[in-house]
């Protein structure tokens, strides 16, 4: 997911053009990062350290890990750590930019600081959000403490990765009454907890994402597309109340419902947290013991 998001940041930032930023997420596709990229983002190594290692590399056969535990600066324990995160998704993109030349890691550096700036993210934040396990990452991006809905968006958004697209990202969640939309789907639950999950947002964008889910070529219809969108939230909150159950706490849900057409939807309070997949933008809604309606 950090992939995502920094690509959008260096593209807003003119460090990065369209077809730069394709092709850094081609190349990421094939590509595992190398050791000495991987440990100067973890910053466990210095990037002239990576370096002398890199040219040792070139009259030794040893592998990196090898020279760099040698030289004192990994241990074995670090090294086993790195080759784990070797199939992190932002990792694998650093390194595709790096090796196309778009941006030195001197630069990127300088990027991860301006955007942790600009979000005002801690230190554990950009962490978290460099494992790429989106149950870390996603209660950085809402504005509550509140274990329901960060336990919620944490269910909705890693089965959207999972299911719908594992190059989506989200944004930063914020509190409204009142949301129009084109299209809407949406299914209330009951019992020991009480609520409404919806998704929303324009047409074009809401079939693309019932087009993922469902990996049928064509959904021509809007009624067949926000179908297809219900189905995804019964899923998601079938597995949010099987969850819950574990902990003794009950939940009905209810069928379903979605609208084609409507001018607004409102609520004493929702949670709204945007959602970048398939290419479009929808909105993931989320009230908690208050109910939506839809006029």
């Amino acid at each position: 997911m950090f992939d995502r998001l920094i690509g959008v940041y260096l593209l807003e930032q003119g460090l990065l053009d369209k077809n730069q930023l394709a092709e850094a997420y081609r190349m990421q596709e094939s590509n595992r990062a190398k050791l000495g990229v991987i440990a100067v983002a973890e910053k466990l190594m210095s990037i002239a350290q990576a370096e002398q290692v890199n040219a040792m590399q070139a009259s030794m056969d040893k592998k990196f890990g090898d020279i760099a535990v040698e030289r004192g600066y990994l241990s074995e324990a670090q090294v086993s750590r790195l080759l784990e995160l070797q199939g992190n998704s932002y990792l694998a993109f650093i390194q595709a930019i790096v090796d196309k030349g778009y941006i030195t890691m001197e630069k990127l550096r300088e990027v991860e600081e301006d955007y942790q700036a600009l979000h005002g993210f801690t230190e554990s934040d950009m962490a978290a959000l460099k494992t790429g396990d989106v149950e870390k990452i996603v209660p950085i991006f809402l504005s509550t403490d509140d274990s329901v809905y960060r336990d919620m968006f944490s269910m909705g958004i890693k089965n959207m990765y999972r299911l719908v697209d594992n190059h989506m990202y989200v944004g930063k969640a914020y509190t409204v009454s009142a949301i129009k939309d084109e299209v809407l789907g949406l299914q209330k639950f009951h019992g020991d907890q009480t609520g409404v999950v919806a998704i929303s947002g324009k047409y074009e964008d809401v079939q693309k994402m019932a087009i993922a889910y469902t990996k049928e070529e064509f959904i021509e219809t809007k009624e067949d597309a926000l179908d297809a969108i219900c189905e995804l939230i019964n899923c998601i909150n079938g597995l949010f109340a099987t969850e819950q159950s574990r902990h003794d706490t009950r939940i009905e849900l209810e069928p379903p419902n979605f609208y084609v057409s409507f001018p607004e939807a409102t609520c004493e309070e929702m949670m709204v947290m945007p959602v970048y997949i398939c290419g479009g933008e929808v909105k993931y809604l989320i009230s908690v013991s208050k109910n939506i309606e839809v006029k």
